[in-house]
């Protein structure tokens, strides 16, 4: 029998399988897995009781998984809802913004950021941020201040944009820019919130809502 040598040790090994030839989840994937789909049951109790009232052995079942499961993820209530502030920032990137940054008219970016919040909010988790804001008014707390600091960053993007449209000509000067910006974030939160479940018109007024705060055409 021949005696494995140092090239034998050094051939990489190819990796188990679950029995369908696809390679068995690791451990890490189980734990990616699991905190996924704690962050969506946690964000659906969030959007559903708030803060106050969110159950976190209600939130583990509905997850299928145990209260334990939940504590190996996350150390307490504040910190699976800081959490979620945080899942919530990276979901609306890569479903929202990542678009509107690709778009290279300012006015064409500020309808594809109506638009994509319109789709992006027939998800009943997307109600979290206006729920948890609205518990939090007033308050000095951790995770209202992560979820101002979201609302801000979407603020100064939207900001952002209306300086570019109004340079070029595109967006008709007036009032200050933030206030332009706040009016902007309003008109295009309480249409989606009145119209939620009405696709395509959510879509639809989204965009029309926020052109119509702008100050230019109505898109058709």
């Amino acid at each position: 029998m021949r005696t494995p040598d140092a090239r034998d040790e050094a051939r990489p090994r190819p990796a188990a399988t679950d029995g369908t030839g696809r390679p068995r989840p690791t451990q890490a994937d189980r734990s990616a897995r699991s905190r996924t789909a704690l962050l969506e049951s946690a964000a659906r109790g969030l959007s559903r009781h708030g803060y106050s009232h969110l159950k976190l052995e209600q939130v583990a079942r509905e997850a299928g998984y145990t209260r334990g499961a939940l504590y190996h993820q996350f150390k307490d209530k504040q910190d699976l809802a800081l959490a979620v502030c945080a899942w919530f920032r990276e979901t609306y990137w890569h479903e929202v913004a990542r678009f509107v940054e690709q778009e290279p008219d300012p006015v064409a970016a500020l309808l594809t950021l109506a638009r994509g919040h319109a789709v992006f909010c027939r998800r009943d988790v997307a109600r979290v941020p206006i729920a948890l804001r609205l518990e939090f008014s007033g308050r000095d707390h951790p995770v209202g201040r992560e979820v101002e600091r979201n609302y801000d960053t979407l603020l100064t993007r939207v900001a952002g944009l209306i300086d570019a449209g109004r340079a070029a000509g595109a967006i008709p000067s007036g009032r200050p820019t933030r206030n332009l910006a706040l009016a902007f974030v309003g008109a295009l939160e309480g249409t989606v919130i009145v119209l939620a479940g009405r696709s395509p018109d959510d879509e639809l007024f989204a965009a029309r809502a926020v052109a119509g705060v702008l100050g230019i055409a109505p898109p058709p």
